[in-house]
């Protein structure tokens, strides 16, 4: 199985997929709008593992005391 996205020109295209569609030939997914009204650090909540946030905690906290140094 494939899934591939088409734009639709017209309604006889639309009825010529709800007919393939009534033949069992091809099933039709309507896109819908998407909005997620989270704040991003609740949606990426647990995206990176424990040991990926350790190492980029040291690069934060290295690069921070990089610029606070006097040079």
């Amino acid at each position: 199985m494939r899934i591939v996205t088409i734009e639709i020109k017209n309604d006889i295209a639309l009825s010529l997929l709800q007919n393939l569609e009534s033949m069992h030939i091809i099933r039709v997914i309507e896109n819908k709008p998407f909005s997620d009204k989270r704040k991003l650090s609740e949606r990426f909540s647990g995206c990176l593992s424990k040991e990926r946030t350790d190492e980029l905690q040291k690069e934060l906290s290295q690069m921070r005391s990089e610029w606070e140094r006097d040079i």
